[in-house]
Formats: C-alpha cells, structure tokens, sequence
C-alpha cells in the first residue's frame, strides 16, 4: 500500500497497489449477482474502494470514457477517468486539489463513506477545454468486509445547456428588443431634431448588442460541437484594443468606467481569427465592468514576448481565493445562477481553437488581470 501523502490539500491521497487492485478486482467478478446487477443499469456506474479507485466499471461508464476495456480504468479516481484538468495539478490527483473541496464528485464518495447515500452535481472543465456536467450518486457498500462505493453517474450537460439559453440567452435578448421597442414607441412623440438623433444612436447600439448576443451564442454552440471554423487574418494590436476601447467606453453594462490603453501597450501585428479574439477581450472587459469597484479604471494592454503576445485586461477588483479555481467551469458565475459562459467561453475559444492560454491573476497589491496568450 502507497504511503499516505501529505501534500493533500483536501481528500486523503493514499492508494492501493496494483496486487490489491487486481485482488478487488477479481473479488467483484466472482460476485456475479453484484456484476449483473452494476451492467444491467442503463447509468454509467463504477465501484470504488476506500481510497476512491476505480475497482471496476459497468460499460455505459467505458463508453463514456471511451475505454474498451478494464485495464486503463482500474486505479484511476472518478476525476482521473473523466480528464478533470484539476486531477492532474496535482501529483496526489483527483479529490487531493483545493479546488477539490467544492467538487460533488468526491464530497459524495467521501459522504457515502460516512455510511450514507449521497447525491450532487458536479461540473468538470477537462484537459483538453471540454465542460462536463454531471449529477453523481454514492452509494456505500460492504463485500465481505470491505467497505466499497458505488458511484453511478448522469451526464446532465444537455439539460444543463437548455436551461441556461432559457434563462440567460433569452432573458438578455428579450432585454434588448424590449429596449429597443422602448425607444422606437418613443420616436413618433419627438419634434427635436437633436433629440431624435440620440435616440436613434441609442437603438443602434442596442441594436448591436443584439446581433452581439445572437453571434456570441451561436459561436459558443459551435464551438462545443467542435464546428467552428476559424477565419485567420493579420490582426493590429493597436487597433484591436482601441476598437475595444470605443465599444465598450459606451456599451449598455458601462454607467461611466473609465477604459484605457496602458501606457506599456506594444504595437504588434498577429495572426488570429478576429472574431474570438475580439469575443474573448470582450468578456474579459464586461467581467471587468460588471465588478463593484470604486473609482475603478479598466487598463487594456499588449506585451510581446519571445515566443507570444499577450493581450491583457486590468481592473482594481480583487478574486476571492474561493472563487479562483471554479471560474473556468461551464454556469460557475458569482452573479447568479445561469450565468458563467462568458469566462468558461474564453477558455474554450482561446485554448482549444486559437491554440493560446488563458488565465489571470489576481490579488490585493495589484488587482486583477485576465490575459490571453497567442502564440507568434
């Protein structure tokens, strides 16, 4: 048996050894009613030893997993089978991560080891940018005296995704054309021409951050799907934030902050897709207004480095450590919930399609900044 390890920031790190796994292993499959049982159910389930290790797996959960066979399983935790970027930040892996303690995956195994049936959902952004959504059930069990979990597994991604266009893809629309049908009624009641030509000004801009909303969405949707197609061009730094700058100094979100361009920013010309690039700086800069700061100024600015360019957006807020590793994952929002597609889409669009890196920083002495990294 492995030593326990005390790098663990959360749930204990020990595991068996490959003899005790292949012992566990064969014990599951002598106990053909337990078996029958586990591969009759349509749900991906996996039975786990105490120390969370996959000790045997039902073929909806190697489907899923996309293993044909036992072998790459075994041993392996829940987070570990599924990819979960925070199992492998960690040489301790899945459950052993700060970013662990809020996870439902392993609250539940560690719950179902108090003796109880535990059910939560649990949200992984994986390795390679993919989000999962899942609904997961512990259930503790006792084989001839060891004490087992069997996990079984929803993926709820779908019903997830619906709800969330139900709720912030539409409530935003309907919020905009109801500003825009405001302002229109309002027209036929006006004579001066001065006033006529603000009003007009103002649906143009709601107008466009309609088409805003309806193309962000359709990106994103494209984008899980693994069917968005980049259109790459020469892109100037200079003008890109400067454009940046302009829209959203008087975008709807904005009552007033101040948005500059750092006195450090690097003219510099990149090879990119417009379009994301500018989707993603957009998010970093509404996540940036929509933060409660005061006399708060938000900084856009891009460094050039040996082997990068990096675009940048600052503001004086500061992330709490809580907040910190979630703030990737697919609905995870401090706004409410629903939100949280514009921070997992800058990951998503950053990383798995313009081929960058995406992160922030973020503490008391310097604020927050969210950056993305291109490659020359």
């Amino acid at each position: 048996m492995l030593e326990e390890q005390t790098l663990t920031s959360y749930a204990p790190a020990m595991r068996y050894t490959n003899g005790q796994l292949e012992s566990q292993f064969k014990t599951i499959l002598e106990n053909k009613q337990l078996v029958n049982f586990v591969e009759s159910i349509s749900q991906m389930v996996i039975i786990l030893n105490k120390h969370r290790q996959v000790v045997y797996a039902n073929n909806s959960y190697k489907d899923f997993c996309k293993q044909l066979n036992h072998d790459p399983l075994i041993g392996k935790r829940p987070g570990e089978t599924f990819n979960c970027a925070n199992a492998f930040n960690s040489l301790t892996g899945c459950g052993t991560t700060d970013a662990c303690k809020s996870c439902g995956a392993v609250n539940a195994i560690l719950e179902s080891q108090k003796g109880k049936r535990s059910t939560k959902e649990c949200q992984i952004l994986t390795i390679h940018n993919d989000a999962l959504d899942l609904e997961v059930t512990a259930n503790p069990l006792d084989l001839d005296g060891e004490k087992l979990t069997i996990f079984s597994v929803n993926d709820i991604s779908a019903d997830k995704r619906r709800k969330s266009l139900e709720r912030v893809f539409i409530h935003d629309l309907l919020n905009s054309a109801g500003a825009i049908s405001g302002l229109s009624s309002i027209l036929k009641e006006i004579d001066d021409p001065e006033q006529l030509k603000d009003i007009a000004q103002t649906i143009e801009d709601a107008s466009q951050n309609l088409i805003e909303e309806i193309q962000a969405q359709r990106e994103l949707s494209a984008a899980e799907r693994g069917e968005l197609q980049l259109q790459l061009r020469e892109v100037s730094s200079n003008t890109l934030l400067t454009d940046l700058q302009k829209t959203y100094a008087k975008h709807e979100l904005n009552n007033g902050k101040p948005i500059q361009l750092s006195m450090d920013s690097t003219e510099c010309t990149l090879t990119t897709d417009l379009v994301l690039v500018r989707r993603i700086l957009g998010n970093m800069i509404k996540n940036a207004i929509e933060m409660n700061v005061p006399h708060d100024t938000i900084t856009l600015c891009c460094k050039e480095n040996e082997n990068s360019i990096e675009l940048s957006v600052h503001n004086n807020s500061v992330v709490p450590n809580k907040v910190k590793d979630q703030l990737f994952k697919r609905f995870f929002s401090t706004k409410g919930q629903g939100r949280g597609l514009g921070t997992y889409s800058m990951k998503l669009l950053g990383e798995k399609y313009l081929n960058g890196k995406v992160g922030f920083t973020s503490c008391e002495e310097s604020g927050t900044t969210f950056y993305i990294q291109l490659p020359k």
